[in-house]
């Protein structure tokens, strides 16, 4: 197969979750590691990729934002808040026809990239696919594929960019879409439902269907969510919102949402980019949304009170 060669920035669960299913399918696959990873001595690195049963070993070379190598396709899997950070360190790296694409969650991140480096082709993406950390085996490091799902490609232009090919090569389910601000919007609403809550309430996913206070809590988010979503020309994001948060929730009951796992590590989170976003385009549309303003402050002062926590 004639395929292009990318980069990894951000070698998380999910970035190294596509770094393997790329290599299994032939495609060229590197990943940028930060300057402080001891990996980078060894100049490779081994990614043991689990689902069920099946175990597979997938070998990578590694560079730093320092390397000399052009990146001529970069796949960016960092957090939203580290996105413009995170290219900003490869910018020496990046060839003038660089495609970049932004693989976080959240919005309001996505045009401001596409101003600041508008010499590059940005593209935004969107995956349902569930993938976690495991423990570490001396030098390897291990990822579990919790769950399959569909992962979205996406900008103005109507057909695939030829670099889409290798995505259709994967094992996974891949679209290239048109509109991706409408599947953009739709993730959004479905995070606001479900993370601020399990973060605040230490809680798996499950728990907001088990317990009666906190079902009651996602029903009511959902309508001032799917409000929001539609006022804000997104009518097809916003339909049957409740439901669809209820089929995640179930789907995804033994999970720890992203955001819970970042207050648990003591990390920040992505609420800025999630309920913040949503919060701020409600107050640009004249729409009040008194329960995601709540959760969105309470979020934020657990981190502040956790930032204080490790200062003292």
């Amino acid at each position: 197969m004639d395929s292009r060669h990318w980069h990894i920035l951000g070698a998380g669960s999910i970035g190294s979750l596509f770094a393997c299913l790329l290599d299994q399918a032939g495609v060229g696959c590197s990943l940028v590691l930060r300057p402080s990873d001891p990996a980078l001595e060894r100049g490779s690195l081994d990614i043991l990729l689990r689902e069920g049963s099946v175990t597979n070993r997938h070998n990578f070379a590694l560079g730093s934002p320092a390397s000399a190598a052009p990146i001529h396709q970069l796949l960016v899997c960092t957090k939203a808040y580290d996105l413009e950070e995170s290219i900003a360190s490869v910018l020496p790296r990046l060839a003038p026809d660089a495609v970049i694409v932004l693989l976080a969650n959240g919005l309001g991140y996505q045009q401001r990239i596409a101003e600041q480096w508008p010499r590059f082709t940005v593209v935004s993406g969107s995956t349902t696919e569930g993938a976690f950390r495991a423990t570490h085996h001396g030098q390897n490091r291990e990822v579990q594929r919790a769950g399959r799902g569909i992962t979205w490609f996406g900008a103005s232009e109507l057909g695939a960019p030829d670099w889409f090919s290798d995505w259709q090569e994967i094992d996974a389910h891949c679209v290239w879409t048109s509109d991706m601000d409408a599947v953009l919007w739709r993730k959004l609403a479905i995070n606001c439902a479900i993370n601020p809550l399990t973060a605040l309430h230490h809680c798996l996913n499950g728990a907001l269907a088990e317990r009666h206070e906190l079902a009651l809590a996602v029903r009511e988010l959902c309508v001032e969510i799917a409000t929001v979503t539609e006022a804000a020309g997104h009518p097809e994001a916003a339909t049957h919102l409740h439901t669809s948060v209820m089929e995640v929730i179930r789907a995804t009951a033994n999970n720890r949402s992203s955001m819970l796992q970042d207050i648990s590590a003591g990390r920040p989170t992505e609420i800025d980019y999630l309920t913040g976003h949503l919060v701020a385009t409600a107050e640009r549309l004249h729409i009040a949304t008194p329960r995601n303003r709540s959760l969105l402050n309470a979020v934020r002062e657990l981190e502040t009170s956790q930032t204080l926590g490790r200062n003292r």
